[in-house]
């Protein structure tokens, strides 16, 4: 069964920059904690990765899946959707990015997840919980970070 939930962030920088570092897949584990690897396998006629490899931690193990990237809406969405998980049956998400008050960014995580292993729905909310909490903050400090 999926799990849909949104959340959202006012990042101090422009939504093109907010946009940059999302986009910045590669740059990943440079920023994001339980990020380990990052490996990119397809490419689109821009040079953006369209499918990517991640090793992660999760659930106090290392998990890997496959994304596939979607840039139709870039600069003003990033979106992504499972190719393939050790953990996961489904994972579609998108970041969006819109013009908030005084230029700065407001950031809107979209998230749809399945687990394969069957959890207490508690353990499941709080994990995904703590994915669009921690997606959103790390981004943040990312950009305003590198103001």
């Amino acid at each position: 069964m999926s799990n849909q939930a949104t959340e959202q962030i006012v990042i101090k920088a422009s939504p093109k920059r907010c946009y940059d570092a999302a986009a910045n897949i590669e740059a990943y584990p440079e920023w994001i904690d339980d990020m380990k690897a990052v490996v990119v396998h397809e490419r689109d006629d821009e040079g953006r990765p369209t499918v990517t490899e991640f090793r992660a931690a999760a659930f106090g193990r290392s998990t890997s899946y496959t994304l596939r990237y979607d840039y139709s809406d870039a600069p003003t969405a990033l979106s992504w959707s499972l190719v393939d998980g050790d953990l996961l049956d489904e994972l579609e998400g998108t970041y969006s990015f819109a013009l908030a008050t005084g230029g700065a960014c407001e950031v809107t995580y979209k998230l749809v997840a399945a687990l394969k292993v069957p959890l207490p729905g508690f353990v499941k909310s709080r994990a995904e919980h703590r994915i669009r909490a921690t997606a959103l903050r790390e981004l943040k400090t990312r950009v305003e970070s590198t103001s």
